[in-house]
């Protein structure tokens, strides 16, 4: 891989570790912002489903 393709790989990877969600992502434009509200979604349903072991509502 060329050396400036690797550095701009680098940085991409250093801004999707640091950055944090920000509820205006859902209105993002950017595959980024896109990314992120969708994987926020996930985490949250999941989080509020409860664990496996738990029986599930009717």
């Amino acid at each position: 891989m060329d050396k400036n393709m690797d550095k701009k790989k680098k940085e991409d990877e250093t801004r999707v570790a640091s950055e944090y969600y920000q509820a205006s992502y859902y209105n993002g434009k950017s595959q980024f912002e896109k990314g992120m509200a969708e994987t926020h979604e996930q985490v949250s349903d999941t989080y509020f489903e409860g664990t496996i072991d738990q029986e599930k509502e009717e």
